[in-house]
């Protein structure tokens, strides 16, 4: 490998080549600011704040590849006092709300003008005035706080490939839209929230659903339930200042209950269930031969990705519904009819690391007798701000366990919310179940990582095999599902989740800004979580959950049987790709 030596404030250094100035700076403790640039998703020089002194030039280091021979500065009176210019230039056409801001305290743009002394503006002049865009069911578009660095742009369309939304206009009037400045939703956004997580301002968040929670939980009439994923779990302890990946399960139960739910059940144990109508889809499926590969259908984002741009593999999707809908619909008729209770007066909340489960909620096709199989869904940062608003000392709480008959889990339901994860719970109850007996090997590190596309043939105890295919983020799903229907690859079992890491780092998730991305790889320490609470877990095959073998037994009947097509399937529509 070529090796490039030069200097960055009297330093000595030797990198690869290829290297840029910022990422040399920063490999040996120089803090140069940034803020387009974002890890591994956005160079594009457009911000200007991580300029560096070049002999009598000033350039943006985080496109600035390292040559022989350079002498870089990166603090002089010139370089200050540009950096403070251009922040100084974003505010003056930046709407500063910052004490009612979603984003205030963990706002990119405060941080920098606060590191760079900025006290005053002197460039305050005409501001960029433009509606906000809250048409989406998931996503508010706020373009008067945007500072065009793109980063969701590079985000929605070389992570994702989904290309939702791009510059518009030109000069002054440079905006982030759709395309004709269409609303969000009538565009071909996925609902994902990667653009959230990728913005450094307030100028993208969720749609807020606070309010209708603290309103149901008011009312004398209403039986309020709330049901929590898997990878809530492992970043909620984050907004309370606990390090990344750490699981506060029972502290999240007991804040639930003090927050004052009727009931906290687990989705968890929906998960649970999902092995078992989507494992014995799969048997059938790999019977049969037909609309093979079959493909999860937990991630709403990625469910509707399929439907805008590859309608004609609808078939190849799983039919069941994504576990926190199958247990929406449960409460409403296993749970109502066991506690006799109008289901027309349960009100069931989502606590999610998702935005997409917005959208999810209110598709017309996950509902029965009129009724939504959940009403409201929450992020995991909108239950961070209830207890907060609520006086509750989270990192004091004591630990609580979730209600049952919907609460009790396997490990192989926690694991749903790391990249891998369904199709690992899978392979535990199908092993089983084609074996006849029961196994003690139920890791299967195969299908574990956080590579793109991941490939495995699993050789089944009856002597067939099957061939899974796990990708995650939706550019490495559009290869996969490109290479299949090629004939390039021949698979018969698909898991994807739309976001990078999967659950775990969803839309929806405490937001982690661009200087910790590039010291730490927060997919993976939460996945660490995840996993660790698996292995904790007594019981790690969805299969032998006793609460799911009681209701089938008592309800149910038996997996893909009549009821549970009737309460935990669904189906899917075509939708427009302009």
């Amino acid at each position: 490998m070529e090796m490039i030596k030069f200097k960055i404030d009297g330093i000595e250094l030797e990198v690869p080549k290829g290297t840029t100035v910022l990422e040399a700076a920063r490999s040996v403790g120089i803090k140069i600011p940034s803020l387009c640039y974002l890890k591994d998703v956005n160079k594009s020089s457009s911000c200007r704040v991580c300029v560096v002194e070049v002999g009598p030039r000033l350039i943006a280091s985080c496109t600035l590849a390292a040559e022989n021979g350079m002498d870089i500065k990166t603090n002089t009176a010139k370089v200050r006092e540009a950096r403070r210019t251009v922040v100084e230039l974003l505010l003056s056409n930046h709407k500063r709300e910052c004490t009612t801001c979603v984003r205030s305290e963990n706002c990119e743009l405060q941080a920098l003008a606060k590191d760079l002394n900025i006290r005053d503006i002197r460039f305050e002049g005409e501001k960029t005035t433009c509606p906000i865009d809250d048409s989406s069911t998931s996503v508010v578009r706020d373009q008067e706080k945007c500072v065009l660095c793109g980063r969701c742009i590079s985000t929605c369309g070389n992570v994702q490939s989904v290309h939702a939304i791009g510059f518009a206009n030109r000069g002054f009037s440079t905006v982030v839209a759709p395309a004709y400045h269409k609303p969000l939703s009538d565009t071909v956004c996925i609902n994902c929230g990667q653009c959230i997580m990728a913005c450094p301002v307030g100028a993208l968040h969720e749609k807020e659903n606070i309010k209708d929670v603290w309103n149901a939980i008011a009312d004398p009439d209403k039986y309020v339930v709330v049901q929590t994923a898997p990878a809530v779990r492992v970043a909620l302890g984050e907004e309370f200042g606990m390090p990344v990946g750490s699981r506060v399960t029972g502290k999240m139960v007991s804040a639930l209950r003090k927050l004052g739910f009727d009931k906290v059940f687990d989705t968890d144990f929906a998960a649970d269930l999902t092995i078992m109508e989507e494992g014995t889809e799969l048997l059938k499926r790999l019977e049969s031969g037909e609309n093979l590969p079959l493909m999860t259908s937990c991630c709403p984002g990625w469910v509707k990705f399929v439907e805008h741009f590859y309608p004609d593999m609808l078939d190849n999707l799983s039919t069941c519904k994504s576990p926190h809908q199958m247990e929406g619909a449960l409460i409403k008729s296993y749970f109502a009819k066991k506690m006799d209770i109008d289901p027309a007066k349960i009100t069931v909340v989502s606590i999610m690391p998702c935005v997409a489960k917005k959208f999810e909620n209110q598709r017309e096709e996950l509902s029965s007798e009129n009724l939504q199989d959940v009403d409201i869904v929450l992020t995991t940062r909108e239950l961070a701000q209830m207890i907060k608003e609520a006086g509750i000392d989270f990192a004091n709480l004591s630990d609580e366990e979730f209600d049952n008959p919907l609460g009790e889990s396997t490990g192989a339901a926690v694991i749903f919310g790391a990249t891998g994860g369904v199709a690992e719970a899978a392979l535990r109850t199908v092993f089983e179940i084609t074996a006849g007996k029961e196994l003690e090997a139920i890791d299967y590190e195969v299908v574990r990582g956080t590579e793109g596309i991941k490939e495995a043939t699993i050789e089944l105890p009856n002597g067939k095999s099957i061939n899974a295919a796990i990708a995650h983020g939706l550019a490495n799903a559009r290869k996969l599902l490109d290479m299949v229907k090629s004939g390039e690859k021949k698979i018969d079992f698909i898991e994807v989740m739309a976001c990078p890491g999967g659950c775990v780092t969803g839309g929806g998730q405490p937001i982690i800004d661009a200087k910790t991305r590039e010291v730490m790889d927060v997919k993976i320490e939460r996945a660490k979580a995840i996993y660790d609470e698996d292995k904790s877990l007594p019981i790690r095959k969805s299969h032998k959950n006793p609460y799911i073998k009681q209701i089938y037994e008592e309800f149910l009947g038996e997996p893909n049987g009549h009821l549970s097509h009737e309460l935990l399937h669904t189906h899917y529509q075509k939708r427009n790709r302009f």
